[in-house]
């Protein structure tokens, strides 16, 4: 039993990086390409983050998941807002406490600024309330 849900962890471990470098990638792009302010592309790049994790949960990372009722869709979907709001709420919070234009480092023509920074805390933060939630509504359709 406790292999299983090692592996598991692990599995959503994988997950969780692929969702945030799908994130992470995203609000780059929007910000710094797109000229939009964090606060607004936080929630795009986290929707987008949602849907790539939300598949690979449910395909690969827990058993029974695919045979969810609606029931556990919707509380899946919910669980995901909450977690969108507890991001842009220490998104914002990150930026009032410590700002986020200060330039960390440089990495050749690349520049790391605090926004990354607060994003990577903001996403642990919120990956700790994903897994829980998440493991919780998709293996109880198999219960």
């Amino acid at each position: 039993m406790r292999s299983k849900r090692f592996s598991e962890v692990l599995r959503f471990a994988v997950a969780g990086i692929a969702g945030f470098v799908v994130e992470l990638l995203g609000l780059i792009l929007l910000k710094e390409k797109l000229g939009l302010d964090t606060l607004i592309a936080t929630p795009i790049a986290f929707l987008l983050s949602v849907i790539v994790n939300y598949l690979i949960c449910v395909f690969w990372v827990f058993d029974g998941a695919r045979d969810q009722s609606r029931k556990n869709q919707a509380a899946f979907l919910l669980t995901s807002v909450i977690g969108l709001l507890l991001n842009e709420l220490l998104m914002f919070l990150f930026r009032v406490i410590w700002g986020e234009e200060t330039v960390l480092f440089t990495v050749f023509s690349f520049t790391v600024s605090l926004y990354v920074l607060n994003k990577v805390i903001a996403t642990v933060l919120v990956m700790i309330w994903n897994y829980f939630t998440k493991r919780k509504i998709l293996t109880s359709a198999k219960e």
